[in-house]
């Protein structure tokens, strides 16, 4: 892992190669520019030829060879029946940690609710909030499976009342993950497809003979599911355009430097691109994480992916104090931030920007991935210094209600009216006054 200074000349610099990501995985434009071109072509292929271009890059692409479209849908039985083949105790972490995303995003429930009003003119005025109709959800299935991210996904869309909700799933080789299928049926998915990539996104963005077109795509993926989210929205909603997974670590050294260790290779091991940053004014405390990773990773199952991930994009990085430790992490905006620090409520008003947050030694991120409740789909890639976690209002729109009595016309239309005219628009003036003809 690099290792910085806040003090250094150079460290404004580094920090920004640090942060540096290129949507690729490549330097430069070029890899940019190949990834566009090729979503740009899958897009075309499925908007003009449906289920046959379907059919075709998933044979391509996931080495699934399917005779027709139809064979790609997962009905609710092959849901029911892997959830029913776990293990009891899987069964029982998938529904434990399901109900506990329910009740989370139950709360959020009355945050944008409906509500209806007079006004002193004797107008109404007023707000709806009602579900989408119709939602498709990205479960990543190419390099591992990922049963949390359908509950994560799922569950909010539910509970927010989604009329239906309808998952694309790669299934390379034409492999099911039991895990997946499961939590599937604890999410309570209506329609479920093996495909992914940018086929995936193109097919519920436009719509085919067999996949519906929905309203909002939602769900993290590589950096074709991201290019092709960023290029069909517009005629379809996305929440995000996900870069990898990232967390940075504020740390005062009193939690125990194997929590730490850990908590870094956590987030180090998703895959090559994902970054893990510890901050800390203490000098000591970043030697003994250095030297317990190293005890560390010989043990770990994805020791490469893990040590690739620290080399290319890891830092360990000593700050003046712990208030520069949280400008700095301001400055990074990462998807996940831990405050592994004695007194984490003392540092929290100072965090403005931040996918998550997770208060003292015990909350590991990790907990936030799978069981405390708020959706681990999170803004990554600097995003959270505007962007939100993924949650109920994200699957809601809202419409204005305006009501307008004979009687509270009258100084509305003489406002409009006069507004209207510095615009020069004489129709909207003219159409406003002639409510005034009856009054």
């Amino acid at each position: 892992m690099a290792r910085l200074d806040t003090g250094a000349a150079d460290f404004d610099a580094a920090l920004a190669r640090l942060a540096y990501w290129d949507a690729s995985g490549n330097e430069g434009n070029e890899g940019n520019e190949a990834v566009e071109r090729a979503v740009s072509e899958i897009l075309r292929a499925v908007r003009e030829r449906g289920d046959a271009a379907v059919l075709e890059y998933t044979r391509r692409f996931d080495g699934l060879d399917a005779d027709s479209p139809g064979a790609l849908r997962l009905d609710a039985a092959r849901l029911a029946e892997a959830h029913a083949g776990l293990p009891a105790a899987d069964r029982e972490a998938l529904g434990d940690a399901a109900a506990r995303i329910r009740d989370f995003h139950e709360r959020q429930l009355g945050d944008a609710a409906s509500f209806d009003y007079e006004d002193g003119l004797g107008n109404r005025l007023g707000q709806r909030v009602v579900p989408l109709d119709r939602v498709g959800v990205y479960v990543p299935g190419g390099q591992a499976a990922y049963p949390s991210t359908a509950l994560m996904t799922l569950v909010p869309a539910r509970v927010a009342g989604v009329g239906q909700r309808i998952v694309v799933v790669p299934a390379p080789g034409g492999q099911h993950s039991e895990h997946v299928l499961a939590a599937l049926h604890v999410g309570g998915a209506d329609l479920v497809f093996t495909i992914g990539g940018a086929q995936a996104i193109a097919a519920l963005a436009y719509g085919t003979a067999t996949i519906p077109r929905v309203d909002k795509i939602v769900g993290p993926g590589g950096a074709y599911v991201a290019e092709a989210k960023r290029q069909v929205f517009g005629p379809v909603g996305i929440d995000s355009i996900a870069g990898p997974s990232e967390v940075v670590i504020v740390a005062d050294g009193s939690v125990p430097v194997r929590w730490t260790a850990l908590d870094l290779f956590s987030q180090a091991e998703h895959d090559a691109a994902a970054q893990a940053i510890l901050l800390s004014p203490d000098a000591e405390h970043l030697d003994a994480v250095t030297r317990q990773m190293e005890a560390l990773l010989p043990e770990m199952s994805r020791r490469s992916v893990i040590a690739a991930s620290l080399d290319a994009r890891g830092a360990l990085i000593r700050t003046r104090d712990l208030d520069e430790a949280v400008e700095i992490a301001n400055r990074l905006a990462p998807e996940h931030l831990q405050l592994a620090v004695a007194d984490p409520d003392a540092l929290l008003p100072r965090v403005r920007h931040a996918g998550a947050i997770f208060l003292g030694g015990h909350a590991a991120e990790a907990l936030g991935d799978y069981s405390a409740g708020p959706s681990h789909v999170l803004p990554t890639f600097g995003t959270a210094r505007y962007a939100s976690p993924l949650g109920v209002n994200d699957f809601r729109k809202r419409s204005s209600v305006i009501g307008v009595s004979a009687a509270g016309a009258a100084p509305l239309a003489r406002t409009a009216a006069a507004i209207a005219g510095t615009e020069g628009l004489e129709a909207h003036a003219l159409s406003a006054l002639a409510r005034l003809e009856d009054t």
